[in-house]
């Protein structure tokens, strides 16, 4: 049997271009939650800036929070532009960072500037299949469906979601969850960024398999929620 996961859904203050000073926020985060799994919003060590320079997993700035989940056993999931010209998630831990998704459904700008993902992933983590997903992929049925064919038994993304649309992220979690019996975990940007996106949601949360909120981030920058699955 799968033992409890502990979770946590991030949203750090994140600067624009600022890789550094991102990642060492993140890294804090980590070092605070004490979460097995941290989960952090779409583009979140470079801001929503779809020039931005893609991000190289070895890059020397990620160094802090590689440290911060080898010290704290942890996975970190963050958003970043990589080669290809892709929106991803990396997944950092002790031994590093890995590109472990490419976001398969570009929305607004972006296909002006990424190419769409060709295909689901799914990590394991203690025995928990943890699914990804990036915004757009959350309102697109067929996502989550193909992802949890793969096997995921929950459901994680990084979103950016204007404040005026705030109620979207929530809908859509409670959407999967009830369809799919997954837990969904939901890390949304909070703060001011680009994109025209003065005033992003915040509002991260976890919701049970139920369709049940578990645990609600406010919306200011800095903030982070944890939950358990089980």
């Amino acid at each position: 049997m799968r033992t409890p996961l502990r979770l946590a859904v991030a949203q750090p203050l994140c600067r624009s271009h600022d890789v550094a000073g991102n990642a060492a926020r993140h890294a804090a985060a980590v070092r605070a939650a004490g979460a097995r799994v941290v989960v952090f919003p779409e583009l979140s060590l470079t801001g929503y800036e779809l020039d931005a320079a893609p991000l190289d997993p070895a890059d020397a700035r990620l160094a802090p929070l590689v440290a911060a989940c080898a010290d704290s056993d942890a996975l970190a999931l963050a958003g970043a532009p990589v080669a290809g010209r892709h929106i991803a998630v990396l997944a950092v831990d002790g031994d590093g960072a890995r590109v472990a998704y490419r976001k398969m459904w570009l929305g607004g700008a972006e296909p002006r500037h990424f190419r769409p993902g060709s295909e689901p992933a799914v990590l394991e983590v203690d025995g928990w299949r943890l699914g990804l997903a990036v915004c757009k992929d959350t309102g697109v049925p067929a996502h989550p469906e193909a992802t949890i064919a793969r096997g995921a038994d929950a459901y994680l993304a990084g979103v950016l979601e204007s404040a005026d649309d705030a109620a979207v992220p929530e809908e859509r979690a409670r959407r999967i969850a009830t369809a799919h019996g997954v837990w969904v975990a939901v890390a949304s940007f909070a703060g001011a960024t680009g994109g025209g996106y003065a005033r992003a949601a915040g509002g991260s949360g976890v919701w049970s398999p139920a369709g049940l909120a578990v645990v609600r981030a406010g919306t200011a920058a800095g903030e982070f929620v944890t939950a358990t699955l089980h």
